[in-house]
Order: C-alpha cells, then structure tokens, then sequence
C-alpha cells in the first residue's frame, strides 16, 4: 500500500514516540499525532522532530469530531494510545474502559467512513499467563484469557477491531507485543523505576519473590516490527511481536544492580499484587516468517545496559515525575 500520511495515537507516550522516531528516521512519511498528555504522555520525548514531516494535536481519542477530522486526510492509523499500567488499572478501572474500548470505537469507526488503513497496537496480557515449567509460548492461535482491568480491556478493544474487519471490511490488524523497555518510558513502570530508584540510592523493591517472567523487547525492534506489518501485513491477520527475552523480575533487578556495581542481593521484597500474572512469552515465528523480520537488539544484558545509560543521560526528562510517581505508591502502599 502507498503511504503518505499516517496519525499515531498516543504518540507522545513510551511506545508511540518511539514510534515515530523511528519512522521519521527510516521513511519519508509524514506523521501526525494525536495525544491526550495525561502523565503519561510527554510532549519532551517529540521534542526536535522537522515540522515539514510532523505535526502534534492535544487531543483525546473519544473525541469523534476531533478524531475524524484528523482521519479525513491520512493514508493510515497506527493505535498506540492506551490506559496501560496494571497497578493503576486495579485502583481505578474506569479510565481504562473509557480510552481502551471507547477510545478505540471512536478510532474504527472514523478509520472505516474514511476507508483508510488501521494498525492496532495490542499487548500479550490480554491471554493471561502461563506457569513457569510450561514449554509453550503464547501464538497468535492462544485463547484470551485477561486477568486484569487493563488486560480485559485490551482484550476487548483487539475483538471489537476483529468485529469491525468482518462486519464492515475495516483494513486492519492486529499486534499484540510483549513487555517493552528502552528510552522515554514513564518511571512507573518496572524497568525504569528500578533504574531510577537505584540512581537515586534506593533499593528496588519486588512483587512477591521476584519469580514472574516477562519476555522483554527493546522498543525499536517493536517500532520495526510495527513498521513491516503496517506495510507487509495481511489486512484481519495478527501477528505476534518477540524478542526471546524472557527473564525474571528477580534476574532483571539483579542484572540492573550489577551494572551499578551493587550487589546483585541490594533489593526487598513486597507484598504481591492482586491477579499477578506468572510468565508471559511470544512465540513471533508468524511475523518472522512472513514478513522477514527479526529483532535488532537480540542481546538483552547490551540492550538493558543502554537503557540504563539513557536514564543516566537523561535526568532532566523523568526527574519531573519521579517524586509523583514514588508518592502515589507509597499511598498504595508499595
């Protein structure tokens, strides 16, 4: 498909801005985005972007004036835009079925009046867990199975796309990722917050024993994957997104207090959290052999290291939010 125009949406947070870094660096497109800035967003992160090729638009995405308008003269959607953060969506679920299953109602509907191409960007939490010995991945094939306020949203904004593709002849598809790390993440999330908290000279601090097992990818192998899909997909297919990177929350915290130079032991351990899912992994063979694509950052431990230099390198980007953050834990009581 010839592409000219695209709008991302939610842009300006982790994933989506890596995105169009990304694409501004490898393509010709033009990219606008759409975003709400909650805390999540930052428009820092899109800071020095060429306006000939980008543009920026403060908006929410249940907002179908504002949505259409912005549809009426792209060539495609790349939906990135989500309520995405499990502890947040167990303390107030709300927000969550209104930006996941409204917010991507809004976004189908528009993309299907104006006839235009659609990627929606999904996560592997939406078919729950597997246990620890348990020699499966999660395919493209895996029954859903969401365990949180988040994942079940997620859930139901990848089967409201589905619908859409059958009933109306939406050209879309789907991509359902595992756990993302790299540059501009929000420090509430697992990777950055113990980067940060051991900067600061704090111990990292653990959900239970450490034992849950996420499958980690650098987040410009996800923005590559995105890419190859967005061109080479097959309209109504998923494709599962992977690096073979499974580790454990314990293995990470340590390898993170190593590169340090703390002892791989300088970590506590707190109450687990409700529904914690036990292991998450991708089995993106589907999207490799299809599409030829592979991961770039293959080697975690250099991938973790580099994380860990940007957040040192960058202060002046998650300083802001770092006391915010640690404040509303400490009132959940973590």
């Amino acid at each position: 498909m010839a592409m000219q125009r695209i709008l991302v949406t939610g842009g300006a947070g982790f994933i989506g801005c890596n995105f169009v870094h990304y694409i501004m660096e490898h393509t010709r497109l033009h990219v606008t985005v759409l975003d709400k800035l909650t805390y999540a967003g930052n428009i820092e992160s899109l800071s020095g972007l060429p306006s000939s090729r980008f543009a920026f638009f403060e908006g929410d995405i249940c907002d179908a004036a504002m949505v259409d308008s912005l549809t009426s003269s792209v060539d495609a959607v790349v939906h990135f835009a989500a309520e995405s953060h499990n502890d947040n969506s167990l303390a107030e679920p709300r927000p969550f079925l209104d930006t996941n299953l409204l917010g991507t109602f809004t976004l189908i509907e528009s993309a299907r009046r104006h006839d235009i191409r659609f990627h929606h960007i999904s996560t592997d939490e939406v078919y729950g867990d597997l246990a620890l010995d348990d020699p499966h991945r999660f395919t493209e094939e895996s029954v859903y199975r969401p365990t949180s306020p988040y994942s079940a949203t997620k859930a139901g904004s990848d089967m409201l796309v589905r619908a859409w593709v059958r009933s109306f002849g939406l050209r879309a598809t789907i991509s359902n990722c595992s756990n993302n790390y790299g540059p501009y993440q929000h420090v509430e999330k697992f990777i950055p917050r113990q980067i940060t908290n051991i900067l600061d000279g704090d111990r990292p601090r653990l959900y239970g024993k450490g034992r849950n097992v996420r499958d980690w990818i650098h987040v410009e192998d996800h923005s590559s994957a995105v890419l190859a899909i967005l061109e080479r997909g097959r309209v109504g297919e998923t494709y599962l997104i992977g690096a073979d990177g499974e580790r454990s929350n314990r293995e990470v915290v340590e390898m993170l207090l190593a590169l340090a130079g703390q002892p791989r032991d300088a970590y506590d351990l707190v109450t687990d959290r409700p529904g914690h899912d036990l292991r998450y992994a991708i089995d993106s063979s589907k999207l490799r052999r299809e599409l030829g694509w592979a991961p770039r950052y293959s080697d975690f431990d250099a991938g973790l290291a580099d994380t860990v230099q940007w957040y040192r390198d960058n202060e002046h980007w998650w300083r802001p939010q770092k006391a915010a953050t640690e404040s509303k834990y400490a009132g959940q009581g973590h």
